[in-house]
C-alpha cells in the first residue's frame, strides 16, 4: 500500500498528546481483558429455570453435601465461544455448593446450546471466617499460550463483596490489571490469566471513588511458601 499522502488530502498530523501516551513493546505478553463484560442482568424467568436444572444436576454427582437451599447467580462472561454463569448456595448441612453452567450461541439472537455445568463444594464459607472481605470460589476454565511454551492459567473467578461500597472489581496478575467487572447487587465475575510471567492471581475491590476496600489472592499464605 502506498504510504504517501492520499490525492488531494494533506499529510494527518499527529496529536502530540498521543505520541507522549504510546508505550513501548512490553518485555512480557500477558493476557488483559480477553473475556467480554456482563452481557445481560440476572438470569431469570426460563433460562434462570434451565441454568438451575443444568446446575443441579451437576449436583447431584456429589455426594454427602445435603440438600441445597436457593442458588445465587453470579454475572455472566463469555470467552472462547462459551458464556459461564458462576452459581453458588447453601446446603442444607452448612457446606456451600459452587460452580458454573457453560453454553454456546452463534449470536445474540441465537438459542444457548451445548450446555454443560461444574459443581463442587466446599465447608469455607463467609458465615465461618468473619474476617473475610471477599468471599470468592475460582476454576480452571482454560489455558492461554505464551512464548516458549508458557502457559497461563485462564481462571473463571467470582465472589461476593463483604465490605460496604464497593463499585468495581479487579483481577491483578503481578503488575498488570488483567479483568475487571462492574459489581450487580455486590457480586462479580472475573476471568483472568493465572500462574503466569512470574505472578499469581489477586483480586481487588474499588469503590467508585476509585479507593481500594480490599484484597484477596487466590492462594492461601501455605500456597505461596510452596512457590517460593
Amino acid at each position: 500500500r502506498a504510504t504517501g499522502a492520499r490525492r488531494g488530502v494533506g499529510r494527518r498530523q499527529l496529536n502530540p498528546r498521543i505520541l507522549r501516551d504510546c508505550m513501548p513493546p512490553t518485555g512480557h505478553i500477558v493476557p488483559r481483558y480477553v473475556a467480554e463484560p456482563p452481557q445481560g442482568p440476572t438470569p431469570h424467568g426460563r433460562f434462570a429455570d434451565r441454568l438451575r436444572a443444568e446446575f443441579l444436576d451437576a449436583v447431584q454427582r456429589l455426594e454427602g453435601i445435603g440438600e441445597p437451599g436457593v442458588l445465587s447467580f453470579f454475572p455472566d462472561r463469555s470467552w472462547h465461544g462459551y458464556t459461564y454463569v458462576p452459581i453458588t448456595a447453601e446446603t442444607a448441612d452448612g457446606l456451600e455448593v459452587y460452580g458454573y453452567v457453560m453454553y454456546s450461541s452463534s449470536s445474540e439472537d441465537a438459542e444457548p446450546t451445548d450446555f454443560a455445568a461444574y459443581a463442587d463444594f466446599t465447608d469455607e464459607t463467609a458465615e465461618r471466617n468473619p474476617d473475610w472481605q471477599l468471599d470468592l470460589c475460582d476454576e480452571v476454565v482454560g489455558s492461554w499460550r505464551g512464548e516458549d511454551g508458557a502457559a497461563a492459567q485462564m481462571t473463571l473467578v467470582w465472589g461476593r463483596a463483604l465490605v460496604a461500597d464497593g463499585a468495581t472489581a479487579t483481577a491483578e496478575l503481578g503488575e498488570h490489571t488483567v479483568d475487571q467487572c462492574t459489581l450487580m447487587e455486590d457480586c462479580f465475575t472475573l476471568l483472568a490469566p493465572d500462574d503466569f510471567a512470574g505472578g499469581l492471581l489477586e483480586v481487588r475491590l474499588y469503590s467508585e471513588s476509585g479507593e481500594e476496600l480490599a484484597r484477596e489472592s487466590l492462594y492461601d499464605d501455605d500456597d505461596n511458601d510452596d512457590e517460593e
